[in-house]
């Protein structure tokens, strides 16, 4: 009897980990939301608008408590969403975890979102690599703010990844070169219920988990057409 109820407790105490894992996945893709929402609600000083449309991929790193620092680095966790195929509606959400070289200096202290637009699909194709060092296995630069982007997206087109901060309440465009981006494989099997591939879920077409569906509500409120096909998908 002692055994059973010993294993019930062990069985209870695991279900509430668990859970208490999985929250944390939909407090991120919630608070990802929540960032593009109000970063788009301010067209003037926000993502511009065409350049949104063109984005085959959006992904989000919204701001922490405490930002993990290291020696001379930094460390967040994100989430991307895609296009389907590159240019249909937005698809399920995959987790990320970024590091690299510190960023303290713009963080400063302060709670800072930062914002991802992976623009064509060489860009979306490197992330599913394993580790994709921005700046060196992709292109990136800071993204232009609102009205800004009229007479420079000729040349911002060819840039495969886009890169914006939010700190303050001031929304400008930050390159994040020499930070890694890799797999969140452990919050993907929570998120997803079972072991899966980032290629899977950006090129699959895997159900959008219902702690993703705000966020891909709120991409596909602003952008709803866009993006490119890929090649081969």
């Amino acid at each position: 009897m002692k055994s059973f109820l010993s294993l019930l407790l062990a069985l209870s105490a695991s279900a509430m980990l668990f859970a208490a894992d999985t929250s944390k996945e939909a407090e991120r893709l919630q608070k990802a939301a929540t960032v593009i929402n109000e970063v788009m609600g301010t067209p003037e000083k926000g993502i511009p608008r065409n350049l949104l449309n063109k984005a085959v991929c959006v992904g989000i790193i919204p701001s922490q408590k405490k930002l993990a620092l290291g020696l001379g680095g930094s460390y967040g966790r994100g989430c991307l969403v895609c296009r389907r195929g590159g240019n249909g509606p937005w698809g399920a959400p995959w987790t990320f975890a970024i590091g690299g070289p510190s960023i303290g200096f713009q963080i400063g202290g302060q709670a800072t979102d930062f914002v991802l637009l992976v623009m064509n699909a060489n860009g979306a194709q490197k992330l599913v690599k394993g580790k994709t060092k921005l700046g060196a296995d992709a292109s990136v630069a800071g993204g232009p703010v609102g009205r800004t982007a009229e007479g420079s997206t000729g040349v911002l087109m060819q840039t495969e990844i886009l890169t914006y901060s939010r700190s303050r309440g001031a929304f400008a465009g930050l390159s994040l070169e020499g930070q890694v981006i890799k797999d969140d494989g452990d919050a993907n099997e929570r998120l997803y219920g079972r072991k899966i591939e980032a290629k899977e879920i950006l090129f699959g077409n895997p159900p959008v988990p219902s702690a993703g569906r705000p966020l891909v509500a709120v991409l596909q409120r602003y952008s709803p057409r866009g993006g490119q096909a890929y090649k081969g998908k």
